[in-house]
């Protein structure tokens, strides 16, 4: 029975998100909407990275001299100044191996 449930919900989940995406064109939506749709990866993606990065595993705040905070701050630079996701994750990556290996 539990797996019946997880499947019709999965299934359900997947029509009611996938209609939205094969059933509305671009054309139908107005300027002001595809202005406000532009910015809702710059808002989701913080609530994403933030537990990782600032919540540990037992749901307490970590201290400040965490690495994951450093290499945050080094990928927010380099994302700033190039503008490019590739070099912004990798710069992040690099730094947090640099700071946890080394």
């Amino acid at each position: 029975m539990t797996w019946l449930s997880i499947i019709v919900a999965g299934i359900l989940t997947y029509f009611t998100r996938m209609t939205m995406v094969a059933l509305v064109s671009r054309d139908m939506l107005g300027d002001k909407i595809k202005a406000v749709l532009a910015y809702v990866p710059s808002a989701v993606f913080p609530a994403i990275i933030f537990p990782g990065i600032f919540i540990n595993d037992y749901g307490q705040f970590i201290e400040m001299d965490d690495p994951k905070i450093f290499a945050a701050i080094v990928a927010v630079i380099v994302g700033f100044f190039s503008k490019n996701i590739i070099a912004t994750i990798l710069s992040g990556l690099i730094s947090y191996w640099f700071l946890i290996f080394i």
